[in-house]
């Protein structure tokens, strides 16, 4: 099964891909995860990544597909992969068309005031990275962390004024991938604001597998 995952910042696709690698028997591909392991392990790609990031650039579409190509390329992905923050923009979808041939893209839908419930609810220790949510996953004790008594701390990136801008910025980037994919006829819309196990169902029967 060959799938990309599309929706908002927050919609839970990381949560539902991890829960889909395992029924599916196919690997997670994400690009940040790939940029972040290039640049671990110094490669050629990670070395033009990590001076573009450096000089506070985005990635030019030529790299970030070159290395899609390569993880694409590898043993576990030849039944299938979930594709998530790829493509991002519609050279990106034409450069993986001709790589492969998708089943399906997935865009998980959630509404904008959702959005901003569920990611500025997010609350973090600095220390562990352990990620809380005040309505959905609230610490034992208000504000504090469960295993290091640390105070939570709220990403900038969470605040409500940095989600409008990323949802901003994500509806504009990704209107035009919809409505590709809706010309392809591969799009196939998934409810996100239920639980995740209902999500993954519902994904799971519209994929019919």
């Amino acid at each position: 099964m060959n799938l990309v995952f599309l929706g908002p910042p927050g919609a839970g696709k990381g949560t539902i891909a991890s829960q889909a690698k395992k029924h599916y028997g196919i690997p997670h591909i994400s690009t940040g995860d790939l940029f972040r392991n290039h640049i671990k392990g110094e490669t050629d790609l990670g070395k033009q990544v990590k001076a573009i990031l450096a000089g506070g650039d985005l990635v030019p579409d030529s790299i970030t597909i070159a290395m899609v190509k390569e993880r694409l390329a590898e043993d576990d992905a030849k039944n299938g992969f979930i594709l998530d923050g790829f493509p991002r923009t519609i050279a990106q979808a034409e450069a993986l068309k001709m790589m492969v041939q998708l089943d399906a893209v997935v865009n998980f839908e959630l509404g904008r005031e959702q959005v901003i419930k569920r990611l500025s609810g997010r609350r973090m220790c600095k220390s562990t990275g352990r990620i809380y949510h005040l309505t959905y996953d609230p610490p034992k004790r208000e504000g504090i962390d469960d295993e290091t008594g640390e105070a939570l701390i709220q990403r900038d990136d969470d605040k409500p004024e940095a989600i409008e801008h990323r949802l901003d910025v994500y509806l504009e980037q990704t209107e035009p991938l919809i409505s590709f994919y809706k010309r392809e006829g591969l799009l196939v819309d998934v409810d996100a604001s239920p639980s995740p196990n209902n999500v993954m169902a519902q994904m799971v029967s519209v994929l019919k597998g």
